[in-house]
């Protein structure tokens, strides 16, 4: 049967994902690939439409749940690699991690597996899960690979809780709590322009308020290494609750402040 575009054509076999992503790509089309995990919610399906977005490409999506969602098909996919990519890597990059580190490699490990699996042209990525992100890129740039990493912004729902399948899973008596650290995060954005130290402190105040602790909360460049005095930068952080790890960021102009930005 011939290939028709966007009808999610579903494939087991990797060196089938592969035979189609080399048949993209000699015909001059890009591969945007989205490295999924074994669910799905809105914020991946941003992240399609993001590569959809990108023209002359082909959507490649990965994906390890049980059954294939039709999801994938509604939005016009090119090709679904149902099943795992299993790879190992080490990310080495300098930069003083935040989360589990052997976390994040098998993150970034899943990520690549799926870059080289679909001969992808470009990768797309949500902001979401800021250290990945970096670490992915560090990964690709230190590996020279040919693949072009495109970042999306993390999806929230209406009250600011940015969406992902862990922050699912919080109880229902401990979202006040889980919604205080978008809130920290977000006023300790808004103090950008007061500098470093009333960042923190501005976000640790509505942590406190909240009777939340949490794990960590730092500021970084876009890099994860030292935020700068004055720049672009991003605040992190993260609470357990009831078992539940999450983990949220916002990006801000340190020392400059939103409304100084045009100026």
């Amino acid at each position: 049967m011939a290939f028709e575009p966007g009808q999610a054509v579903v494939v087991t076999d990797e060196e089938r994902l592969a035979t189609y992503g080399r048949a993209f790509r000699k015909i001059g089309k890009s591969v945007v690939v989205v490295p999924l995990g074994a669910d799905i919610h809105g914020g991946h399906v941003e992240l399609i439409r993001a590569a959809k977005s990108l023209l002359g490409s082909y959507v490649v999506v990965t994906f390890s749940g049980d059954e294939v969602p039709e999801v994938f098909a509604r939005e016009k996919v090119d090709v679904v690699f149902h099943g795992e990519l299993a790879t190992t890597v080490r990310v080495d990059s300098g930069v003083e991690p935040l989360e589990d580190p052997q976390l994040t490699q098998k993150e970034v490990a899943r990520i690549l597996a799926a870059i080289n699996a679909a001969h992808a042209t470009d990768v797309v990525l949500g902001e979401k899960d800021f250290e990945v992100l970096v670490a992915t890129q560090y990964a690709v740039s230190g590996l020279r690979m040919e693949c072009k990493l495109h970042s999306v912004p993390t999806v929230r729902t209406p009250d600011g809780l940015a969406l992902s399948n862990r922050n699912a899973l919080v109880a229902v008596d401990k979202r006040e709590a889980a919604l205080a650290l978008s809130a920290a995060l977000t006023a300790g954005a808004h103090a950008a322009e007061h500098g470093k130290a009333k960042v923190l402190e501005t976000a640790r105040g509505v942590l406190e308020a909240a009777g939340v602790t949490p794990t960590y909360l730092e500021l970084r460049d876009l890099a994860m290494r030292e935020a700068p005095a004055e720049g672009d930068a991003r605040l992190l952080g993260a609470v357990d609750l009831g078992g539940v790890h999450l983990m949220d960021n916002v990006g801000l102009p340190l020392g400059v402040g939103f409304k100084h930005v045009e100026a």
